[in-house]
């Protein structure tokens, strides 16, 4: 917004002015700074979100067109969120103008609104909204390459209101406005001249910032399980007869050997690495998995369908979003049955390290020579395995493993 605090004071017939009460006159900009900020996100971010896009959506949907598009996945709970910015803004607003004439400004009566505000709807929807974030830009990106989608898209982006902003921007917003709020609320705090209201004031902003660390570890979570779910789905895990060709199973014994699952094998992972290195045995690209506890190495097999620029260093989620599968090469490793060698350059085989894998005797039932495509990309592959395996032995000698546990599965014992 243009209009500034000295041209609301004047239509308002106010006295405070910065000659009469300077201090007085900085705390109000600074709580003017947060209400005309709070405008511009309803006005032209929110309402814009809600009226063009979702309103439209809406009313397609009501003449049988993208029926299969789910609002909630897009927009989550947009409708809450201007419902709480709105009630936000009449309330601030309010404040400002009963303490206009005020000497002490509007503070005692700006705490309790704003402890209300962040304490009971503001955090809490605003949560709600960023922990879907992360989904709705997956399936926004699933969406974009269908007709009638792209065209229903660009005929939004063409509304004036949306100043040459995409869906892509307008859905960001949100997360942009709660990491705001502490910025100005700690403005209005050091422009109060009374100490019970900066103390007030304080303890919002310490709400407000435990709220975005609290989100931060939520939505690192949620997106390494979104990674490791779509990469459990990509997952091919060929039959023991297909693995190890020396293994014989008549045809009308094979249906004896149940089907390969994966959800117990990195559903509850943290994936802690990911990238492609070569495979020198095959001179070939293989992505390398490091799920917590395991280490998968895969072939990747390409989506026909998806044409490729030349990319040096595709990464795990754009083979993902391209449809790519990953076809388990051998059993996964785990971490503690590791070991890792590096391969000096003047071997003949640059960038390059071995790993080793051990069964439970010591005796090495499988080796890997992996190439990096520069030794800066190997002293990291190098770093990240060895904190792995260094947090999984320490994991081991603080607490034993559950042998029973169904969630364990030791592949080096088999």
């Amino acid at each position: 917004m243009d209009y500034s605090l000295a041209e609301f004071l004047q239509d308002q017939s106010s006295q405070v002015s910065t000659a009469s009460d300077p201090e007085g006159f900085k705390r109000q900009e600074a709580i003017w700074e947060l209400f005309t900020s709070e405008c511009v996100y309803f006005l032209d971010q929110l309402m814009v979100l809600k009226e063009v896009f979702l309103a439209t959506l809406t009313d397609l949907q009501m003449r049988n067109c993208l029926t299969d598009v789910d609002p909630w996945r897009m927009f989550a709970n947009l409708s809450e969120l201007c419902l709480v910015s709105f009630s936000f803004l009449n309330n601030l607003l309010r404040v400002i103008k009963n303490t206009l004439e005020s000497s002490a400004g509007g503070g005692p009566a700006l705490t309790p609104i704003f402890w209300q505000a962040f304490q009971e709807s503001i955090c809490h929807c605003m949560q709600k909204y960023c922990l879907n974030y992360s989904t709705a830009l997956l399936y926004l990106d699933s969406l974009k390459h269908r007709e009638d989608f792209g065209s229903y898209s660009k005929w939004c982006e063409r509304n004036e209101q949306c100043r040459r902003l995409q869906l892509r921007d307008l859905l960001v917003v949100p997360l942009q406005r709660l990491t705001r709020y502490p910025l100005l609320l700690r403005n209005i705090a050091k422009r109060c001249q009374l100490e019970d209201e900066t103390r007030g004031l304080q303890a919002i902003v310490e709400q407000v910032d435990t709220c975005i660390c609290d989100l931060e570890g939520k939505v690192k979570w949620l997106d390494n399980y979104q990674m490791v779910k779509q990469l459990r789905d990509a997952l091919v895990w060929l039959p023991v007869w297909e693995r190890d060709k020396r293994a014989f199973i008549p045809e009308n014994l094979k249906h004896l050997l149940k089907t390969v699952t994966l959800e117990n094998l990195i559903s509850h992972r943290s994936l802690l690495h990911d990238g492609k290195l070569v495979l020198t045995e095959h001179k070939a690209d293989r992505c390398v998995s490091v799920p917590k506890k395991i280490l998968l190495i895969t072939k990747i097999k390409r989506n026909k369908k998806v044409r490729h620029s030349v990319v040096l260093n595709q990464e795990l989620d754009q083979l993902l979003k391209d449809g790519c599968t990953f076809t388990v090469l051998d059993q996964p490793v785990s971490l503690d049955r590791l070991q890792l060698k590096n391969i000096a350059s003047t071997s003949g085989l640059p960038h390059s390290f071995i790993i080793m894998h051990q069964n439970r005797y010591q005796q090495c039932i499988g080796a890997f020579i992996l190439q990096a495509a520069s030794e800066s990309a190997k002293r990291e592959w190098m770093a990240k395995i060895e904190a792995a395996v260094t947090a999984l032995l320490k994991l081991d000698s603080q607490q034993r493993r559950a042998k029973s546990s169904s969630l364990w599965l030791e592949s080096s014992q088999i």
